[in-house]
């Protein structure tokens, strides 16, 4: 912008400066000198123009790698962050009746990927924000009323349950249910008061992942 600020001034110069001059003097200089001063002007205005235009290609270009490298991040640390755990209750008797709510600990992991199931606590704590599945089933003797809850912080989300009959042997049931948590949210399954299960850990499970982050 500089250079041709200068060339225009020292065009202008030129010019003025042949004011004083004959006018025999001014038409032969202007003939031999002028056009191609300004044929040079010209063409180098339509450089710089094909500078500049260059110039923006290159930023929309770079701006574009630039989204892409980002895009490409995000979704290696969503490949790289994979949440997955299964485990089922070990023993072979009755969990309960109890006179409080109880959250069942599910000791025997099956799959813990991610590390986030406690099998000391049984509670599933959330390492990012994001929607996750979870699920539980269960196994109880038709002795007693069954009802299990799917717990979110001190949320109830929803919860599976059966009657007592003298009937039935043993009843089998279960839910699922897309939740989405925070950062530090907890997920458990908690036995409703005056309730019981089986312990089996190949028919009493809790499980979960994490579908995508949010």
């Amino acid at each position: 912008m500089n250079f041709t600020l200068w060339l225009l001034l020292s065009f202008c110069g030129l010019t003025l400066g042949q004011e004083g001059l004959p006018e025999t003097e001014v038409t032969t200089e202007t003939g031999s000198c002028f056009p191609d001063m300004c044929k040079f002007l010209k063409e180098f205005a339509a450089m710089k123009a094909k500078l500049e235009s260059v110039e923006k290609n290159l930023k929309e270009t770079e701006s574009q790698v630039l989204k892409g490298k980002t895009l490409e991040a995000k979704l290696k640390e969503t490949e790289t962050l994979k949440v997955v755990f299964s485990a089922g209750i070990l023993g072979n008797a009755a969990i309960g009746p109890f006179n409080t709510p109880t959250t069942l600990i599910y000791r025997r992991v099956i799959t813990n990927l991610g590390n986030a199931y406690n099998q000391n606590t049984g509670i599933f704590v959330a390492p990012v924000r994001g929607m996750y599945y979870f699920s539980f089933f269960y196994r109880a003797g038709g002795g007693h009323k069954v009802r299990l809850l799917l717990m979110k912080n001190n949320e109830h989300v929803l919860e599976s349950s059966d009657q007592k009959t003298l009937n039935d042997g043993a009843d089998n049931g279960g839910n699922a249910a897309f939740v989405e948590l925070q950062q530090g949210d907890q997920v458990y399954v908690q036995l409703h008061p005056e309730t019981h299960v089986f312990g089996g850990s190949h028919t009493t499970t809790f499980s979960g992942f994490l579908l995508h982050q949010i």
